[in-house]
């Protein structure tokens, strides 16, 4: 398994031909005509107290390392969330605000940011400040340093800052998961990953999906690594989830994701053109 990297210079792919169009975007509160090299997004919800602090430690994180923006989706928040981004948008020309008109549901709020991002890679990161952006750099150099197979890095928490219930729910949750999907992964629940928005965007979507995407990544034929990552207590606020609602839904969730792996595989395809020229795909194929 790999070891805790350290934060090196981080030297961005060359541009990713199926990326979004490189046209003028209006966000919340900027206007921005160069596409960035790297989309952070962060899902909110009811994270008032969290926000300003998270947003600056992205940009110290990745300031001069990287073209960047960061996409914040308010998933419907109760409190004054949305209008605390709003107020930092005016600070951070990076800052795209995105709001649910009603609650979705992190999934939901991870997948409409990836839609809006604009660049060819994109970076996750829970919107409650237990993730470190501190991180990020060395996600980037994993990512840098490995051939194009590779689609998504996932954090890894060796050490949470969790309340030891939660701690004891997440062992026993991920062990089953292992044990069913052989995914290979330590620790598929941490919020800060990074993938390619391509191959994301390939994926079947469904609610709570965004607990399972190293396996999902691996059922379309990528390969996907684990990082030791730093974790931290919750800034402020409260979780939103519970230990019995989590293993609830995540029970009938595994064996949809188990039905899928069971029920597709990864089919080499390739293709010539009229100039005899060949190339070759990797597409996800019904399982006889």
């Amino acid at each position: 398994m790999s070891t805790p990297l350290a934060t090196p210079q981080c030297t961005p792919r060359s541009p990713d031909p199926h990326a979004p169009d490189p046209q003028v975007h209006r966000g919340a509160f900027s206007l921005v005509s160069v596409p960035p090299a790297l989309s952070v997004v962060i899902p909110m919800l009811n994270e008032s107290g969290n926000a300003a602090a998270l947003l600056e430690e992205v940009v110290q994180a990745l300031q001069g390392r990287i073209d960047f923006e960061i996409i914040c989706v308010d998933d419907a928040s109760q409190d004054s969330t949305r209008e605390v981004l709003y107020a930092l948008a005016d600070h951070y020309p990076q800052l795209r605000v995105l709001a649910h008109a009603e609650r979705a549901g992190q999934s939901a709020a991870v997948r409409n940011g990836v839609k809006a991002a604009r660049a060819p890679w994109v970076a996750t990161l829970d919107g409650d400040g237990q993730n470190d952006p501190a991180d990020l750099p060395g996600l980037l150099a994993v990512r840098d340093g490995a051939d194009a197979q590779l689609k998504l890095v996932g954090g890894w928490r060796v050490h949470r800052r969790d309340r030891w219930s939660k701690r004891i729910a997440s062992r026993l949750a991920s062990a089953i998961r292992r044990s069913l999907l052989h995914d290979a992964t330590p620790d598929t629940g941490c919020g800060i990953k990074l993938f390619e928005r391509e191959a994301f965007l390939d994926l079947p979507y469904f609610d709570h999906m965004h607990r399972y995407l190293p396996a999902l990544m691996q059922r379309a034929g990528w390969r996907t690594l684990s990082v030791p990552v730093n974790h931290r207590e919750r800034g402020s606020g409260a979780s939103n989830y519970t230990n019995l609602g989590r293993a609830w839904v995540g029970l009938s969730d595994l064996c949809g994701v188990a039905w899928l792996i069971r029920r597709s595989h990864v089919v080499a395809v390739s293709s010539a053109t009229a100039a005899g020229k060949e190339s070759s795909a990797s597409v996800i194929g019904s399982a006889p």
